[in-house]
């Protein structure tokens, strides 16, 4: 009923860029959701990265302010999450969330494997 399709996860060099999605299907406006993505770490708990909310304001974990831009495309019901200037320690699989506001409920993306490395 709700699935979250993510992509652009990869291999890339400290320094360099990455720009993940997440395609929300769902039977419900896509904007009456606040979407974030979360990041996990092997051993490590699951941590917010960025939120946005359907007007626009967003906010992000200090490790990645001034690095990431999260933004979303209401009409193509679409999260975005530029990454530049990538560290070794963003490496972690990246989640993509959707909240939808009128419930409370949460769902989430299968994950896109991000590794940042020489």
């Amino acid at each position: 009923q709700v699935q979250l399709v993510e992509s652009g996860g990869g291999l890339v060099q400290p320094g360099g860029s990455l720009r993940l999605s997440c395609a929300v299907s769902s039977r419900n406006i896509f904007s009456d959701y606040t979407m974030g993505w979360y990041r996990q770490a092997p051993g490590k708990q699951r941590e917010l990265v960025a939120r946005s909310a359907s007007g626009g304001s967003a906010n992000y974990a200090d490790s990645v302010k001034g690095r990431f831009t999260i933004s979303r495309d209401n009409a193509k019901s679409t999260l975005y999450l530029q990454m530049n200037s990538l560290k070794p320690e963003d490496t972690a699989l990246y989640y993509c969330n959707a909240k939808y506001l009128p419930m409370g409920w949460d769902y989430w993306g299968q994950g896109t494997q991000v590794t940042v490395s020489s």
